[in-house]
């Protein structure tokens, strides 16, 4: 797949999509070689290359026939017809699966929230264009090199973001559009949420993990909603109920006290979920989610390929 300049228009990126239709793309073919990733999501490509080229036959126009007011209506409309594009393919899509967590948490997890095809694009865009970086953190008084890839994307005027010692500079939305774009799709499908901050995480293979944690930080209030899109290779995410005593610890490092929490936790499988998180998936987590639970993505010998999530979530 050609090389994309991060300020490509989102029509740029479909036409790219719809030629990557054709031709395999070197970006997929190698996460699929993990054996985690199966085709299965085989949903009907000549719908969503309609919907593409009706926003591609838009961009192919000639700007300059068109005042400045003009040319922003149309933008404006592109990016409402991605949305509307990823929306509406939703409904070849699985249900929605929720999940009661008792005591005013659950989870909703949607296995094909963004099409195939244009989830690897996306990828193939996050993953050559973001500004990954490695930092080092803090765990139990120790500096220690972050096991995956990060970047951060916030409004302004936000409180900063600081975990394990490291506070990341906030890169602006307008940097990066496609962004933008999935933020809209993310809003559409949930009215009435909001969010202000993004999170990435890139692991590249089996040995890149995060640690038990709860995104539990004062500056996303007690009742945090956290959406949680993932691209790439499929990974296993672990959520694990918390004793009961330590619901209202302040958690920090990278799992150092969540560790100890799942120790003294019971085995029970009610008190245990796991995920398989697909390829263009999403899983929100929701109300006292973060205050009675933990959760991680651990080491597997097996996920060899680069798995890319967006974690969005609003500071109060």
């Amino acid at each position: 797949m050609a090389r994309m300049n991060p300020h490509n228009s989102t029509a740029d990126l479909l036409s790219e999509s719809l030629q990557a239709a054709n031709e395999p793309s070197d970006v997929a073919s190698k996460n699929l070689s993990c054996g985690q990733i199966t085709n299965e999501e085989d949903e009907s490509l000549d719908k969503q290359n309609k919907c593409c080229s009706d926003i591609v036959s838009d961009s192919c126009k000639d700007d300059s026939n068109y005042k400045t007011g003009l040319n922003c209506h149309q933008e404006d409309q592109r990016r409402t017809s991605l949305v509307a594009s990823i929306v509406e393919t939703s409904h070849d899509a699985p249900t929605r699966r929720t999940i009661d967590l008792g005591h005013g948490s659950d989870l909703i997890y949607i296995q094909r929230f963004l099409p195939f095809q244009k989830s690897w694009t996306l990828f193939d865009y996050l993953d050559k264009h973001i500004p990954w970086t490695r930092p080092t953190i803090r765990v139990f008084g120790r500096s220690c090199l972050q096991p995956r890839d990060t970047c951060y994307v916030a409004s302004s005027g936000l409180t900063p973001l600081m975990y394990s010692g490291y506070r990341p500079d906030a890169y602006s939305w307008d940097d990066f559009p496609p962004l933008k774009d999935i933020l809209d799709a993310i809003c559409v499908a949930f009215p009435g949420s909001r969010f202000n901050s993004l999170l990435l995480n890139r692991y590249n293979g089996a040995n890149d993990y995060v640690g038990w944690h709860a995104d539990d930080e004062k500056l996303y209030g007690p009742t945090p909603e956290i959406a949680s899109l993932s691209f790439g290779c499929e990974r296993d995410f672990v959520l694990k109920k918390k004793k009961l005593q330590d619901s209202s610890r302040e958690k920090r490092g990278e799992g150092g006290p969540a560790k100890k929490r799942l120790k003294k936790s019971s085995s029970g499988e009610e008190d245990q979920h796991s995920f398989a998180l697909k390829h263009g998936s999403l899983l929100v987590m929701r109300g006292y989610t973060q205050r009675d639970w933990i959760h991680s993505v651990p080491k597997r010998a097996k996920a060899e390929g680069t798995r890319i999530n967006l974690t969005f979530r609003l500071v109060l």
